[in-house]
């Protein structure tokens, strides 16, 4: 395996957004881990999916919903939570939302392929 890549950075550097829906950005990634800034502009979500991986999220800036299993709980800057694998999850932004996103192990194309559904059935704006 190569020696990993040090990532340093200020999120508010790395944030970048998208009119048409939420921005997931790479930040660094392992055999184990996957790394994610998550962007959402208000009202764009990451659709509700159950992927095979454990999740957890910080958010750093702006509020909205984390979706688990089926509840809802507020999310605001400092916000912490966590969901296993083959659990129900998404994300709703009430306002400009910014979020550390990581999932071990990193997914697969089939852990997101409900949301890549969801997303392509949405009309554009």
């Amino acid at each position: 395996m190569a020696d990993p890549q040090p990532f340093l950075g200020h999120y508010a550097d790395l944030a970048a957004f998208r009119p048409e829906q939420f921005n997931p950005l790479g930040l660094a990634q392992s055999e184990h881990m996957k790394l994610v800034l998550v962007c959402l502009e208000p009202g764009q979500s990451i659709p509700a999916h159950e992927p095979g991986v454990d999740m957890a999220l910080i958010v750093i800036e702006g509020e909205g919903t984390l979706i688990t299993g089926d509840q809802e709980q507020p999310i605001r800057p400092g916000s912490i939570g966590f969901v296993p694998a083959g659990v129900r999850r998404g994300v709703k932004a009430t306002t400009r939302l910014i979020a550390l996103h990581t999932v071990s192990p990193p997914p697969t194309a089939q852990d997101h392929a409900q949301v890549v559904a969801q997303l392509s059935a949405k009309p554009s704006a």
